[in-house]
């Protein structure tokens, strides 16, 4: 600095040596001719200079090496300048598709038409996704089949039909099979303006060298003007108290006397670590500094969450494997396995950048909104939820109502694989799941036993008994009667006539809406009165209250020993304790558990 000050070596040569070392923005300083600092300029990075030099020499090349730059350091501002400059239309359009600018490009496709610029009208349809616009271009230059195409493939049938018109048996013929696409450019992320840059320091060259190559300048004029106030390098919080050594611009070091002249101050016997380091010259504040890596935010869902719904959408299937053993027992994780990657699929978006760039993978919060802090983080976005499940039970019972056992059982099924992994609000809604969960329980039973029923047609004391248990099952009125209805006609064509009565009074105790079955009912009850005696005897015993065993489908009457599933309370004999439920498909009957856990409120 102090050689730069007092010399007048301005030649080619400390140009050449400055910008040869890697610094042309020192020798930016010492340069008048225009295309020299332009080419400097353009060196070190200094847009503002480099537009500066371009407008005075005013050439094409200049203009269209200014726009290189400015696109490299993303100063869309400039970049459009420069084209503007050179009417370079087709660069500018493609800049106006990828900064999202459509209402300037739109004015390209006008400017294009009047030049009379087909190509240019074209490409420009097509950035903008005019099909209109491109059948008329095509239109105009005489290509009909191709116009002809573009209106039919798009669906523009008016159009299609009236160019159709004037080919006349030149119709051109279109492939079959393939589903027709609007072909638009994708919307670019970022919508105008330039690209974020960092905030950085000063360099000590920076403005303090604008007139040293324009004359000389007096020692003492530099040292109150500008120049001080320009150079800022020096951290004073870093030098000792009256240590004035490291900022003195000539270079002088004061001597020890001169320092401490008139001030008798006795030196303090302070410890080594106490002592301030002193700055070093030499040493470079650093410019910018990383923020440091934040914690992901599917990291924060299962740090967050004991929710096994979450812990699958954050992708931790392993945790969420683990609290779905804990809370209920579940060891078969097959048919869950769909469902899991839903989830995580579910809770995150791709979104891809460029062609060269990796696919970003971004998490989606459930009620997210702009003004949300983003230190604050919300739980994920979940694709199941309790409203869904209501749909699908009414659709189970609907196929039940018509007789589609097994779409129904299907169904039911879904809504059982399901349950464990929705999240809802409020501790009336877990209530609310948890009676779900039985009334699915007891369908799955009851529809498993029928299509066992239906299976065995060589066997009808067991057929009667199936019907008999199906009764039993907790089901909505409508379908309980059209049970006891099938019961009672499956006993009293094997001639057991007792047991038949007796589903024909509870079918008529239920005041059936259909005249038929309160018909048939009255009359296989008068009919059984007079012959009230069973041709085989049944292991069913409709006094004595009893529950019906999941998996061997036999009763389990009141005092006798059984197990259960400890998600969806299914029941079975001894014997089966330790094996996959057969009802749910997904606990070990009998292990410990926990109890379901669906709900935030119920960690709070």
């Amino acid at each position: 600095m102090s050689l730069i000050r007092s010399s007048q070596l301005c030649g080619q040569a400390m140009i050449a040596y400055l910008q040869q070392k890697g610094f042309p923005e020192v020798a930016l300083h010492f340069v008048k001719d225009e295309k020299t600092r332009f080419n400097l300029a353009l060196a070190s990075g200094n847009i503002e200079i480099a537009v500066a030099s371009a407008k005075v020499i005013d050439e094409k090349d200049h203009w269209y090496r200014l726009g290189v730059e400015a696109l490299r350091q993303g100063n869309a501002a400039i970049v459009e300048y420069a084209y503007q400059r050179t009417k370079n239309f087709e660069r500018l359009s493609f800049l106006y598709l990828i900064t999202g600018n459509m209402d300037k490009l739109s004015k390209m496709l006008k400017i294009a038409e009047v030049k009379n610029d087909v190509m240019g009208q074209f490409h420009n349809a097509l950035y903008l996704g005019d099909v209109q616009e491109r059948i008329k271009i095509l239109e105009n230059v005489g290509h009909l089949p191709l116009a002809y195409i573009t209106a039919s493939v798009h669906g523009l049938r008016d159009v299609a039909e009236r160019l159709a018109a004037e080919l006349g048996d030149n119709i051109p013929s279109l492939p079959e099979g393939k589903a027709p696409c609007l072909l638009v450019p994708p919307t670019p992320v970022m919508c105008g303006g330039d690209w974020p840059l960092l905030r950085v320091m000063k360099g000590i060259f920076e403005g303090g060298l604008d007139n040293v190559g324009r004359g000389a300048i007096d020692d003492e004029e530099a040292g109150d003007g500008d120049w001080v106030e320009e150079l800022e390098m020096v951290n004073v919080d870093g030098l000792q108290n009256g240590d004035v050594s490291e900022i003195l611009l000539d270079g002088e070091v004061p001597e020890e006397d001169e320092e401490e002249a008139g001030w008798d101050v006795e030196d303090l016997d302070l410890p080594p670590e106490a002592d301030t380091p002193r700055a070093s010259v030499t040493a470079r504040s650093s410019v910018f500094v990383a923020p440091t890596t934040g914690m992901a935010v599917s990291q924060i869902w299962t740090q967050r969450s004991s929710l096994a719904a979450e812990h699958a959408a954050a992708g931790n299937f392993d945790t969420a494997m683990r609290l779905l053993s804990r809370q209920l027992g579940i060891r078969n994780f097959a048919p869950l396995k769909s469902m899991f990657l839903d989830l995580h699929t579910g809770s995150h978006t791709h979104l891809r950048a460029f062609s060269s760039a990796p696919i970003l993978s971004l998490a989606v919060e459930w009620g997210w909104n702009e003004s949300a802090s983003p230190n604050v983080r919300g739980p994920p976005a979940l694709v199941y939820n309790f409203s869904r499940l209501e749909e699908k039970l009414k659709a189970s019972y609907n196929a039940t109502k018509f007789g589609k056992f097994s779409d129904a059982l299907r169904l039911f099924l879904s809504i059982l694989h399901t349950i464990p992994l929705i999240v809802v609000e409020s501790r009336r809604e877990v209530d609310e799941v948890k009676e779900l969960i039985i009334i699915v329980k007891e369908y799955v039973l009851g529809l498993q036993m029928e299509l066992k029923r239906r299976e065995l047609k060589d066997n009808p004391t067991r057929q009667q008994e199936l019907a008999a248990y199906f009764t039993n099952c907790n089901l909505q009125m409508p379908h309980l009667r059209l049970a006891l209805q099938n019961a009672m006609t499956v006993c009293y064509k094997a001639k057991n006539f007792a047991t038949a009565a007796h589903f024909a009074r509870r079918l008529l105790e239920t005041n059936p809406t259909i005249e038929n079955q309160a018909k048939t009912a009255r009359q296989v009850l008068q009919a059984a009165e007079r012959n009230m005696t069973d041709s085989s005897q049944l292991n069913y015993d409709f006094r004595n209250p009893f529950v019906i065993c999941g998996a061997t489908y036999v009763p389990i009457y009141r005092g006798q020993k059984d197990v259960s599933c400890p998600y969806c309370s299914s029941r079975f004999v001894p014997s089966q304790e330790g094996k996959l439920c057969t009802v749910c498909d997904l606990a070990l009957v009998g292990a410990d558990a926990s109890g379901l856990l669906c709900s935030p409120s119920q960690i709070r």
